[in-house]
């Protein structure tokens, strides 16, 4: 069970991670046109189910890195739709 949690966690670290570059660009240059509205409309309801599965299977990687990357994901879509 170690292994398959670490598996998890490094999986985790991968994915949420990739988000801080374009989160720190929205937030450095404030700009967003070429970003889709859609793709974080949608990116954004696909991690709070997989918060509410990272739950339901009491998974910590699950609902740790996928709130994390709400976070994220939330604010450059928050920031597409002030600065539209």
């Amino acid at each position: 069970m170690i292994f398959v949690e670490m598996v998890g966690i490094l999986a985790a670290i991968g994915t949420t991670s990739s988000f801080i570059p374009q989160a720190y660009r929205v937030f450095k240059t404030k700009k967003t046109e070429d970003l889709s509205l859609g793709m974080f409309l949608l990116f954004c309801g696909g991690t709070i189910f997989w918060i509410i599965y990272g739950v339901l299977i009491r998974s910590f990687p699950v609902v740790l890195a996928n709130c994390v990357t709400f976070i994220m994901a939330f604010y450059i879509l928050m920031m597409k739709i002030r600065h539209k």
